[in-house]
């Protein structure tokens, strides 16, 4: 028997890493030196935000995105913390608003003026009291607008309404007291149902947050985690860590068992923390080390062996922290997949670091750029309390295109009893009872022949986590718009299958063909 290897096609099997020229640097950026394990760098397609050195509390930087080269020593900069700045996240919703948190027990939310900074701002819109030692991480939720998360050393996650009147917010809505040390990192799942956490207890924690309730706990003792992360809609968590023999590791973990992780990989015996970030429109993973210059770059898939390593981005300068863009304020035309942001503080230079896939033609690469998160949010905050969950709107990167409703990215979707509640109340705001039903009724011999063609499989809901026959139909320019852009993505999705099978086909037409000449022989 002859030995076949085994290759594997990828479309983002030759991306590589181009920093950008020294002109389109942000250079002479005091950058702070503090050892805080967090990323110091927050980015919109708007501004540039990085935590500075100042003497007497805590301040940051806002840099418009465009305005690269040397920075003025005496630009403003955002300073009303009273202790270091730990972290700053951008509203995803909002290009103009950003929080903050600091050693002084304080998160501050600030509005950023459109124009140029031309005095330092020392007055934020709000300011959320509520922890008793300082605050190390935030996290705004990925759909649900005006909901912020804030873990501090007092071993609580909060979780705060800044959609109120008020200047100074001293009640969040919900405390978690799970752990029992410091977090360490905090991640969301695609609608925000769920929270991924590590703690300094060596234990990733799967919580509901509305209700507090620990669903998964693992107690691992070979990997001693650092940061977690979701991987979209594929149900895996991804943990960057040290082993037993202080080796750097990333492991894989079903996030339904947190038992024994799915894939452990060790990369090197350096000391320095490693920081994930995961695009699920590519289903790229990027390992980015702190206090080296590397970017290691991976494409995760659904079946074993779930990690493929790529190629790894080499640079000789260390990098402290970084940022990442998101995706809508990436170049399409360059074919730009991905965009870092390194601190480079041995510099005072930010840098940013593009991830192309090598392409000759400059047109629209619509392969490499599904359905991607938009700056419009899925739900209110209220919404969100009340226990509803949804997917991010998403947009097409195309110039011109508009938002469109969630798809999931694979076709093992959410439990429907999730979800049903929300699109019900969906269908009935938009369309009238008697309407619906009378609809129904004219339609209903048409979905029986349908459904009797369909396999058995496919009638309890079709790919895309998208049921026909539980939605109604369009009947706004804008769902009509939504609708037709859902069955693009299904018919470049099925293009893909009939592919596949295609190849499959030739490949057992080729074996058949051995076979007969193996029997001839004998």
């Amino acid at each position: 028997m002859s030995w076949h290897p085994q290759y594997r096609s990828s479309k983002f099997r030759h991306v590589y890493g181009k920093a950008a020229s020294k002109d389109k640097c942000y250079d002479c950026v005091p950058i702070t030196h503090s050892v805080h394990d967090n990323h110091f760098c927050a980015v919109n397609p708007h501004f540039v935000a990085v935590v500075t050195e100042c003497a007497g509390g805590g301040a940051f930087l806002v840099i418009p995105i465009h305005q690269t080269g040397k920075l003025d020593p005496h630009y403003p900069r955002i300073c009303g913390h009273k202790g270091n700045v730990l972290d700053i996240k951008w509203n995803p919703f909002n290009d103009f608003i950003i929080a903050s948190c600091s050693e002084d027990a304080t998160v501050k939310i600030w509005d950023i003026p459109k124009h140029l900074l031309t005095r330092n701002i020392t007055n934020p819109k709000k300011e959320l009291l509520g922890h008793a030692r300082r605050v190390g991480l935030i996290e705004w939720h990925p759909t649900a607008e005006n909901i912020l998360f804030s873990s501090g050393y007092d071993y609580k996650i909060m979780i705060w309404n800044v959609d109120t009147r008020e200047a100074v917010i001293s009640n969040p809505v919900k405390i978690l007291d799970a752990h029992k040390d410091v977090i360490l990192s905090m991640s969301f799942n695609t609608d925000g149902s769920l929270l991924a956490t590590a703690c300094r207890d060596r234990k990733i924690r799967v919580i509901e947050p509305r209700s507090g309730t620990v669903l998964q706990e693992a107690n691992y003792k070979s990997h001693r985690v650092n940061k977690v992360l979701f991987l979209g809609n594929m149900k895996k968590l991804l943990s960057t860590g040290t082993s037993r023999w202080n080796n750097r590791q990333i492991a894989l973990w079903d996030q339904n068992d947190l038992s024994v992780p799915l894939v452990e990989e060790d990369l090197d015996g350096s000391s320095g923390l490693l920081f994930p970030f995961y695009d699920s429109d590519t289903n790229m993973l990027y390992v980015v080390g702190k206090g080296d210059g590397n970017i290691r770059y991976y494409e995760i898939s659904p079946e074993k062996p779930y990690l493929n390593y790529l190629t790894e981005y080499h640079s000789h300068l260390p990098q402290k922290g970084i940022g990442m863009m998101p995706k809508r304020g990436l170049e399409v035309s360059a074919c730009e997949i991905f965009r870092f942001y390194k601190l480079i503080p041995t510099k005072s230079l930010i840098e940013p670091v593009s991830m192309i896939v090598p392409r000759r033609s400059e047109s629209y690469q619509e392969d490499i750029y599904p359905l991607t998160t938009g700056a419009q949010p899925a739900l209110t905050a209220q919404e969100w309390l009340n226990g509803i969950n949804k997917g991010p709107l998403l947009v097409s990167l195309r110039p011109g295109s508009g938002n469109v409703d969630s798809l999931p990215q694979y076709l093992e979707p959410e439990p429907r009893l999730k979800t049903t509640d929300h699109y019900q109340g969906w269908g009935e705001a938009t369309v009238p009872a008697e309407t619906q039903k009378k609809s129904e009724i004219q339609d209903s011999g048409k979905q029986l022949e349908v459904r009797e063609r369909l396999p058995k499989k496919d009638q309890t809901h079709l790919s895309n986590g998208f049921d026909i026959f539980e939605c109604p139909p369009p009947k706004t320019e804008n769902e009509l718009l939504h609708m037709f852009y859902r069955q693009q993505e299904e018919i470049r999705r099925l293009r893909e299958v009939v592919n596949q099978r295609d190849v499959q086909i030739k490949q057992m037409e080729l074996e058949l063909r051995n076979l007969h000449m193996v029997i001839g022989m004998y």
